[in-house]
């Protein structure tokens, strides 16, 4: 697929790279080099994806994820040279949707560009509409309602709830989550997928801190409750 990317990196070298990486692959990119700049631009033209550095000046890689959040549902790449565990899920929690850590392959820059892009990208065919509960999941509007109201979700929230939705009552683990997620292998992910759970539940739960329909299954992992498969 053909998308348009907004890359967020103050060093010209390697913005510079990876908009040429970009447009070999058959995107269009806009580049800039501040935080303040990136909310603009996608504000002004809505991204497709935004490749964002953490460290950025004016306004750094965590307020610019927490305003786009806050704007819409843009997929974040987040590049960081700060690989802490605190670091990547303040990330997450704040709407990114994947991370990479400095110095990194430009190969696996573009493998990972594309896993988010075909995660928000809506899936051909006539799909059913996911009931569980009072919970809808539309894989062909990437839709979710919770008591007929609509909530924003990340792709990799979306994914999520995909997964459960299509069967209600499964207990799933973290790591088969993650495949859902597209996660990669590394020592945090498999918590990243709490923060995950942590965000829905915020948006599905009538009080988040005492769930009744995204559930923990102690030493398991979660399910959805309740609910059926339906196609509309």
């Amino acid at each position: 697929m053909c998308a348009h990317i907004l890359v967020a990196e103050d060093d010209e070298m390697q913005a510079e790279l990876i908009r040429r990486l970009l447009l070999q692959e058959g995107h269009t990119a806009v580049v800039v080099h501040d935080g303040r700049s990136a909310i603009d631009e996608a504000r002004s033209r809505r991204p497709d994806l935004v490749v964002l550095d953490l460290m950025l000046p004016e306004v750094d890689g965590f307020g610019v994820c927490r305003t786009l959040h806050q704007d819409g549902d843009v997929p974040v790449l987040m590049l960081t040279a700060r690989s802490t565990e605190d670091d990547v899920l303040l990330g997450l929690e704040l709407g990114a949707d994947d991370y990479m850590t400095k110095p990194y392959s430009p190969r696996e820059l573009m493998a990972r560009i594309r896993t988010v892009l075909r995660r928000v990208v809506r899936p051909a065919g006539n799909s059913p509409v996911l009931r569980a509960g009072c919970i809808t999941v539309d894989p062909i509007r990437h839709v979710v309602t919770c008591d007929g109201a609509p909530v924003t979700c990340t792709p990799g929230e979306f994914a999520i709830l995909h997964a459960m939705a299509a069967e209600p009552e499964r207990v799933f683990s973290r790591r088969q989550l993650l495949q859902h997620t597209h996660g990669h292998d590394r020592a945090s992910t498999e918590r990243a997928i709490d923060v995950h759970i942590m965000n829905l539940r915020k948006k599905i739960e009538t009080d988040a801190r005492k769930p009744d329909r995204l559930l923990t299954v102690f030493g398991v992992g979660y399910k959805l409750a309740g609910g059926r498969y339906d196609a509309s």
